[in-house]
């Protein structure tokens, strides 16, 4: 959970949340962003639920989706300042430059670029939302 707003240096590291940390473990993986334009990150426990469901696609079906998911992913471990560093190619797909956001989403954590997260939350659908939370029976 929550929201955190960080900056990536120059050589591609990001301090990493100490509460996001705390739950994620002392290494976590990163990927790419299965729906959205970001970079999504993992506990190894989620890590190995989604590798192993991805793993259960037929290859016929799932062989891009493996190459797509898993050639991009990589082990995160914090230095002693927290601080993780985010490879080159995640960081040219997610548009990760300075300035980031880090957010809490249920069983794992997003970066975002925060141009692209502000960008996402201006067009958020409020109505839609309610609707789904209504189906869902809140």
């Amino acid at each position: 959970m929550g929201t955190y707003y960080h900056n990536i240096d120059a050589k591609g590291r990001l301090n990493f949340p100490t509460k996001l940390r705390e739950i994620l473990g002392v290494s976590f993986y990163v990927t790419k962003g299965l729906d959205q334009p970001c970079l999504t990150v993992y506990s190894e426990e989620e890590w190995e639920r989604l590798s192993a469901k991805v793993a259960a696609i037929p290859e016929a079906k799932g062989g891009q989706i493996k190459r797509w998911l898993f050639s991009g992913a990589g082990i995160l471990i914090p230095d002693k300042q927290g601080r993780v560093l985010i490879p080159q190619d995640l960081r040219m797909f997610a548009g990760l430059e300075k300035d980031v956001v880090v957010i809490g989403a249920n069983n794992k954590a997003e970066i975002w670029d925060k141009t692209k997260w502000d960008v996402l939350n201006a067009a958020f659908d409020t109505k839609q939302m309610l609707e789904t939370l209504e189906e869902l029976g809140f």
